[in-house]
């Protein structure tokens, strides 16, 4: 009994530290989506430069997410972790030095080593709860996503006092002390372990499995359109609304508090009512705000009885704001929901599918910044980045309706009872 409770402590004890360390390497790995304005207006960057700016952290916190994962099996989450943000902490002080673009895409490679670690955690905290708990464990975990938040409100705050120079010299400090933190608090279970010589060419040959390319494209939308959006739409409050930098992040926190913090709840409830309702749920919701989001200021004229008369359509800032609130939520179920479906596939391979998922999440987090920018320079209309994000999902819902919804029997001896509850 007293063993079962200094368990149940530790367990506890590990999610806690980690859910804090992954808030602040979520912050960091962030931080272009704020300081890269004033870097942009600086460097005189176009919308496709910028994209690619601030992406660029995102590629290698994606790249590394397979082989992170890996080693997270293998030699535990604590020693990973605790490594990988202190290669991180040198990085991030160098970038409040850089000058020339090519200075922050480089340094920014580095410094974006900080977003593997969600690939790190989550197999080191699921491993410490009981199976029918840990939907609530990594989606607790997963809560540090809202680091997006914390960095829109602490970055515009820094770089209006001290200028944006001042926010990587904080930062670094920050993840300094988190190291710390997390080393003294975090334990590790030699029986968590999972010894293989299994190699990083063939664990991506688990892509070879329909059911985990399918989860890649789910995760694509949920985390890499979150993480994409993230950091896009500080400088689209700004451009499409004339807001100040301070209040343009503040209104953009909207997305990204809940964004992250509701991922919990998500954890919770595909533990109680199975991932399959809940992703499907959320892509339905997805495609009704990215419907909304994506029709562009628009002023049209009409021949009336009167002579012509010039109507407007367009969202405005509260509207906008509300649909990204509850697009926020929606994405936060869905990462839950994602890894729940990881989680009841694959018990014994955890650490290797979630980096893989994780990998295609963080790669739709580097990508579409960069679509974004271009779509932007060659239309010339904002609102694209959500049409292009509007056509991800029709491709979501369709592929989840004939793999997953279409093979339920609603017809015959198989069939299950209509229940208004279901």
């Amino acid at each position: 009994m007293a063993s079962e409770l200094n368990n149940d402590k530790k367990a506890w004890s590990v999610l806690i530290v980690s859910t804090l360390a992954f808030t602040v390497c979520f912050m960091v790995w962030m931080m272009f989506g704020v300081i890269g304005i004033p870097i942009k207006k600086a460097l005189d960057l176009n919308s496709t430069q910028f994209g690619l700016l601030m992406a660029t952290p995102v590629l290698t916190g994606s790249l590394v997410r397979v082989p992170l994962g890996i080693w997270t099996d293998r030699y535990g989450g604590r020693i990973v972790m605790a490594i990988l943000m202190a290669i991180t902490v040198p990085a991030i002080w160098l970038m409040s030095y850089a000058t020339a673009y090519w200075h922050f895409l480089t340094i920014g490679l580095f410094v974006g080593l900080a977003g593997g670690s969600f690939s790190v955690g989550t197999p080191y905290v699921a491993r410490w709860f009981p199976k029918h708990r840990q939907g609530m464990a990594m989606g607790v975990y997963g809560a540090g996503n809202s680091g997006a938040a914390v960095n829109k409100f602490v970055a515009p705050v820094l770089l209006v006092a001290f200028g944006w120079t001042m926010v990587p010299q904080v930062y670094a400090a920050i993840m300094l002390g988190t190291v710390v933190l997390f080393w003294l608090f975090s334990h590790s279970d030699p029986a968590h372990l999972v010894p293989s010589n299994v190699s990083f060419v063939d664990q991506l040959k688990a892509l070879k499995d329909p059911k985990v390319l399918k989860y890649c494209q789910y995760y694509s939308i949920v985390f890499g359109g979150y993480v994409a959006l993230s950091l896009w739409m500080v400088q689209y409050y700004v451009g499409e609304f004339g807001l100040d930098i301070r209040v343009a992040a503040l209104l953009a926190a909207c997305f990204s508090l809940p964004g992250g913090v509701l991922r919990a709840v998500g954890g919770v409830m595909s533990d109680k009512f199975g991932a399959h309702k809940v992703t499907w749920w959320v892509l339905w919701v997805s495609w009704i705000c990215l419907f909304l989001l994506s029709y562009p200021q628009t002023d049209f004229t009409v021949v009336t009885v009167n002579g012509p008369r010039t109507f407007h359509i367009g969202l405005n800032v509260y509207l906008f704001t509300g649909l990204m609130f509850i697009l926020g939520i929606a994405w936060a179920f869905g990462k839950a929901s994602v890894f729940k479906y990881i989680s009841d596939d694959y018990p014994k391979n955890i650490g290797a599918i979630s980096g893989i998922v994780g990998l295609a999440g963080g790669m739709g987090g580097f990508v579409l910044p960069i679509l974004f920018g271009a779509l932007m320079d060659i239309t010339g209309i904002r609102s694209s980045a959500f049409m292009l994000m509007y056509g991800v999902v029709w491709v979501s819902l369709i592929w989840m309706y004939w793999t997953e919804v279409r093979q339920t029997e609603v017809m015959g001896a198989n069939a299950k009872p209509f229940s208004l509850q279901n």
